[in-house]
């Protein structure tokens, strides 16, 4: 069996038979390594700054702004006086109060609708791609379309509006909707989950998709109908998808805006609309409180930080 030796030359250069210089490959390789680094570097380099610029720097602004005080360009400090101002403000307590009775009422609906409406999906042997289109539109509209669309049309209180219509002719009482005190939330939860349960459609649907048959057939065998299969096979089997979707609906609820603004004109009938959200606007554009409207701000960063670190250690704990 012939032997290779490999010796170094008086520089330290590793090279093999007849003073093949073995250095230069293995130069090339962390050349091109260094050079797919910096690439990268490049783009994370350009993803943080679009990040400290648009997000990180706004929120850093905004917590500074909470203990300030700004009056004709003179900014001075004012400690928790903002928040303390914020806290004995009439409409605070009321805003929370709407705030979290809306998320409530879209954890119940909104929710709920769009994993019934993927198992049905799912189910479907035919038509599933013309029906996933037609529940993805109105995502592609652009939201203050959709809820003028439900404002001058679906919720017009007299019998010409659609839900008055479809009411009638059931012969059942119909509704002022959103000039009712008790009705507007519920019109409010109705239009947000039919504008916004396209994405939670088609990412359930994915989630279903790769489910293993087998599991099914099994439970088929075992007897268990519809609703059994549901509880035993497809909850438990997509119950990271199910609790992650959970925690993006409450904040993104938490912060209702638009729906109060176009649909209730903001505050609504005896301020049943006013959200958290509405309240930060209102003290922002109509008060010129910026400071106000920054301490509210804050405030409810720490709420959704809070409400989310407990959600987190929760599902890791039962993980």
């Amino acid at each position: 069996m012939a032997t290779t030796i490999s010796f170094q030359d008086t520089k330290g250069k590793q090279r093999g038979p007849a003073g093949v210089n073995l250095s230069g490959p293995a130069r090339t390789r962390r050349g091109r390594k260094l050079r797919d680094n910096l690439t990268g570097y490049a783009f994370l380099a350009g993803a943080i700054f679009c990040f400290a610029l648009f997000s990180w720097f706004p929120m850093i602004r905004g917590i500074v702004m909470s203990f300030q005080h700004t009056k004709r360009g003179v900014t001075t400090w004012v400690g928790f006086d903002n928040y303390t101002r914020i806290i004995h403000d009439p409409s605070f307590g009321t805003a929370w109060k709407n705030t979290f009775y809306f998320t409530a009422l879209a954890l119940v609906l909104g929710y709920a609708v769009p994993f019934v409406v993927a198992i049905l999906l799912n189910e479907l042997r035919h038509g599933k791609g013309y029906l996933r289109i037609l529940v993805y539109l109105p995502v592609m509209l652009p939201p203050a379309s959709a809820l003028f669309l439900f404002k001058f049309y679906a919720y017009d209180p007299s019998d010409a509006g659609l839900f008055n219509a479809v009411l009638k002719f059931f012969h059942l009482p119909t509704s002022e909707w959103m000039q009712s005190p008790t009705a507007t939330m519920p019109a409010m939860v109705i239009a947000s989950t039919w504008m916004n349960m396209g994405a939670a459609v088609l990412i359930y649907l994915a989630a279903l998709q790769n489910i293993p048959g087998e599991l099914y057939e099994a439970a088929e065998l075992d007897g268990a109908g519809l609703l059994r299969r549901i509880w035993s096979v497809t909850i438990p089997q997509t119950r990271l998808i199910l609790a992650l979707l959970a925690m993006l609906q409450i904040v993104a609820t938490m912060q209702v805006f638009i729906e109060p603004l176009i649909l209730a004109n903001g505050a609504g009938t005896q301020d049943s609309a006013t959200s958290v959200a509405y309240l930060i606007y209102q003290h922002g554009f109509f008060q010129n409180d910026l400071n106000g409207a920054a301490a509210l701000g804050v405030i409810v960063l720490i709420v959704l930080a809070a409400f989310s670190a407990v959600y987190v250690r929760l599902t890791t704990k039962q993980d």
